[in-house]
């Protein structure tokens, strides 16, 4: 057990090393360990939301979050396990299916809220971290959301009055719609100038009327909540509390220990709301060595210490092992900034700079792109403990040489190039010389 190796303080608080803390954090992220089994949907199963974004280089980042964990699993495999809801078919396969039971696309409508046992039953979309891919189990969970928004009476714009009414009707009548299905996105060429049904769709999903099954050409695809939602979850009603305690129950089991900023920022719940349910949460009480801040861990997580094997690859800069900056600067040393919105000439590590992942820790970044087959490393920049020593620029060298290989032949390289890097040209050509690229 984890507090065998620590001890317990005399507050009876966990004592954990800042290492095991990292380590617990790599394992309940799945970057530690024997590859999870039960594929995607049990994958985010465990992380409880893989975030969305629009930004695609190697590839879109809800793709790069399983590829990180499970290897070169086919994207097609990863979209149709996010949005085939459990059975691999598009949730428009069938459109205009509504027949009123309400168990949705191939989702068991036995699914509770956070239960493994369900893993796979579909997934929604929704605001977690940020817009995120959910599993379908946690919908019930989120009502907390969901009733902010319908008390609030808006978001960002508002609604326009009989918009809603023809959103609804359509839908019932055709069955899954995208917003230019609906009407169009736009009232104009600006960007946030939206059209009355692009505000009335997202305010019936800010509620939970409708729900977002897919993502086809990167647009929304919108059902009605009643025919997409398993019935038994739809009908569970629980009260704020409730759902905050499960949501910061599981962003402590998806983060293994955390401090409470940790907890709040990963559902992007409020850090008084953390407060008033942290008792009914389950999570352990703890102490991180260098953190100043009170922590929580997961008691699961504490049962056995995290061994086997570390994951080395690249991570989306939205990937959750990161997506927390302050996180990771605590957790690893690793100050990471997002720089496709910097101005070029200001960028220092690059457009989509990826994290790279070796050792069980962040050894640097690599701004990555295609030329035809070509994987090519436009930007390689380590920390500079990775190379403070020969042996460790030679270990870092072969990491990434590995990662480059894996990531070159997932996405149907069959070569790789280095650009710019301040490690030595020759040590790379050779650790790309030794290494085999990953079938």
């Amino acid at each position: 057990m984890v507090e065998a190796a620590s001890g317990t303080g005399t507050s009876g608080e966990v004592e954990l090393s800042a290492d095991e803390a990292r380590r617990l954090q790599l394992r309940a992220q799945g970057l530690l360990g024997a590859r999870p089994k039960g594929g995607v949907p049990a994958m985010l199963e465990r992380l409880g939301a893989v975030q969305l974004d629009t930004i695609s280089v190697l590839a879109r980042s809800h793709e790069l979050v399983p590829y990180a964990r499970l290897g070169p699993v086919g994207r097609n495999k990863i979209e149709a396990a996010f949005w085939g809801n459990g059975n691999g078919t598009s949730p428009r396969a069938k459109p205009g299916n509504g027949n009123g039971d309400g168990r949705g696309h191939g989702a068991s409508p036995d699914a509770k809220p956070g239960d493994r046992n369900h893993a796979g039953y579909g997934a929604f979309e929704y605001w977690a971290h940020a817009a995120s891919i959910l599993p379908m189990a946690d919908w019930p969970l989120f009502a907390f959301r969901r009733r902010a928004f319908l008390a609030r009476g808006w978001r960002w714009h508002k609604v326009p009055e009989g918009v809603c009414d023809q959103i609804r009707a359509r839908l019932r009548a055709d069955g899954p719609l995208t917003t230019k299905e609906l009407g169009g996105a736009k009232a104009s060429a600006e960007w946030w100038d939206w059209s009355d049904h692009k505000i009335g769709i997202e305010w019936l999903l800010d509620i939970g009327e409708v729900v977002c099954v897919e993502r086809s050409g990167w647009r929304r695809v919108y059902d009605l909540a009643e025919r997409a939602v398993p019935s038994g979850l739809l009908a569970r009603d629980m009260d704020d509390d409730a759902c905050l305690a499960a949501l910061i129950a599981r962003a402590g089991r998806s983060l293994g220990v955390a401090t409470r900023g940790d907890l709040a920022d990963y559902y992007r719940i409020r850090r008084d709301q953390v407060d008033g349910v942290i008792e009914a949460t389950g999570l352990v009480p703890a102490r991180v060595a260098g953190w100043s801040q009170r922590a929580w861990a997961d008691p699961e997580a504490l049962s056995a210490p995290p061994k086997g094997r570390h994951a080395t690859t690249l991570l989306s800069p939205f990937d959750s092992l990161v997506w927390d900056r302050a996180r990771a600067s605590r957790m690893f040393g690793f100050d990471h900034r997002l720089e496709a919105y910097v101005p070029k000439a200001k960028r220092v590590h690059g457009y989509f700079a990826m994290p790279l992942l070796a050792r069980g820790r962040l050894i640097g970044r690599v701004d990555p792109a295609r030329e035809g087959r070509t994987l090519i490393a436009r930007q390689v920049s380590m920390e500079p403990w990775a190379t403070r020593t020969a042996a460790r620029t030679e270990s870092s060298a072969t990491a990434l040489a590995t990662a480059l290989w894996r990531a070159a032949s997932w996405v149907g390289c069959d070569d790789v190039r280095v650009e710019r890097t301040a490690l030595p040209p020759a040590l790379i050509e050779t650790a790309l010389t030794a290494t085999t690229p990953e079938r």
